[in-house]
């Protein structure tokens, strides 16, 4: 793609949505029920596509590209009248007579770039929002998993109105990013985002950027580590640890390090089998750059679980590391893999320090049964999201918000946030003038 294509691309899109047809209600609600059937025909297409890209078995990606992305279309659709009603606002007495109010507004034309973890959900879950806030969008899946992009590209134009796919790599991005948007919706990393977020400044476009970092997991003594442990596995080996809210590394408190580990090898063998290898639900890993990093890390602790390896195949085994240092490479970077570090501190407050005098993550994971200590959590750190108890599963709960803070990213969608996130919210005041 040139950049006079992109010109044109989104010059069609532009006219269309000045052209008003993108407003009404009926409209929006038509290209969410188009989603749906989407989802639905070409499930199967999907499934093969993303299986090809990621070795995502079908049970895995039914429950996190297709179902979580088709429940999100069901709520909107439920709520979709509500949130768009008019908001009164009460006037101050120096302004009555008259009356106020807040109504939403489509921003125009959006772009949305996805990443390759979850290559179908991470594109059509922000067009969800798009469409409903009653906006044109293109959509630009990552080149890394380009069967499933192929399959958006070929189907999505069949079943939704106002939207063009456009596949390739930098340069197609690239001749993107100089166009004029309404507004950018980027997921991936933050490399890319800051090149994004520097293209989009040159046109002052809105920007949200859904990016990753080191999500920690505490865990304090007198929790339940059998439980902690298969919750903490479920989150951190799903999509063979290729998820940006994964668990990146674990802070044990107290002397729980040790037998946390062992319930983590544990319940590893219990998902996977003796050889996780020959597993039909264990993934691979996107591309022989990301499995060379990847191996690279397997050395800075001690496995006990896990550590085999197989360039050929692209295949990490899921792996627990003990006796890792916090100055280890393992622990400057954000994993994106099915490596877990755990890293002993001795009580509440230097898991609060440790996590503190990092960046912000994306996701923070708390395992305990103090009040106190989910308190001082909750009021003396900063994270996209907060979970106790569990791992990544914030994610399917439609009416919270999700998206990062600080260098996880700005910006929040899902739900009624998704409206909000690709709407101008508009403040209105009628005064009458007799």
């Amino acid at each position: 793609m040139t950049s006079s294509d992109a010109t044109a691309v989104v010059g069609e899109l532009r006219d269309l949505f000045r052209s008003g047809v993108t407003k009404p209600v009926s409209w929006r609600r038509k290209q969410l029920m188009g989603l749906r059937s989407l989802l639905s025909e070409q499930a199967d297409v999907f499934l093969k596509a993303v299986y090809a890209d990621l070795r995502k078995n079908a049970v895995e990606a039914k429950r996190a590209e297709i179902a979580l992305v088709r429940n999100e279309i069901d709520h909107t659709l439920e709520n979709l009248d509500s949130w768009l009603d008019p908001e009164p606002a009460e006037l101050p007495r120096t302004l009555r007579p008259g009356s106020g109010r807040v109504v939403r507004e489509p921003l125009g034309v959006a772009l949305i770039i996805g990443p390759w973890n979850y290559p179908l959900q991470l594109v059509l879950a922000p067009l969800v929002g798009a469409l409903a806030a009653g906006n044109c969008a293109v959509v630009k899946p990552s080149e890394l998993s380009p069967n499933t992009s192929a399959a958006i590209a070929e189907h999505l134009p069949d079943y939704v109105e106002g939207v063009r796919v456009v596949e390739g790599a930098i340069p197609e991005t690239t001749a993107l990013l100089e166009q004029k948007f309404d507004t950018i919706f980027y997921t991936g990393n933050g490399t890319v985002g800051r090149i994004v977020m520097a293209a989009a400044a040159k046109h002052l476009t809105p920007v949200t950027l859904e990016l990753g970092g080191k999500s920690p997991a505490i865990v304090e003594p007198g929790a339940d580590l059998a439980v902690t442990a298969q919750r903490l596995a479920y989150g951190k080996f799903a999509n063979a640890g290729q998820t940006c809210v994964a668990p990146d590394y674990v802070l044990a408190i107290g002397g729980t390090g040790p037998k946390l580990a062992e319930h983590l090898a544990e319940t590893v063998e219990g998902m996977f089998g003796e050889d996780p290898a020959t597993s039909d639900t264990y993934g691979r890993i996107i591309s022989t750059r990301h499995y060379d990093r990847l191996a690279a890390l397997l050395d800075d602790g001690t496995a006990v679980v896990g550590g085999k390896a197989d360039r050929d195949e692209k295949y990490i085994a899921p792996t627990v590391l003990t006796g890792v240092s916090p100055d280890a490479p393992v622990m400057q970077d954000e994993i994106f893999g099915p490596i877990l570090p755990i890293i002993d501190v001795p009580d509440v407050d230097a898991a609060l320090a440790f996590v503190n005098e990092r960046d912000k993550p994306l996701a923070l994971y708390a395992f305990t049964e103090s009040d106190e200590t989910k308190r001082r959590i909750e009021t003396e750190t900063s994270s996209g999201g907060l979970v106790f108890g569990a791992a990544i599963i914030h994610l399917a709960a439609p009416e919270l918000p999700f998206g990062g803070v600080g260098e996880s990213g700005m910006g929040r969608y899902h739900g009624r946030y998704s409206i909000d996130n690709f709407s101008h919210v508009k403040a209105v005041l009628d005064k009458p003038l007799a």
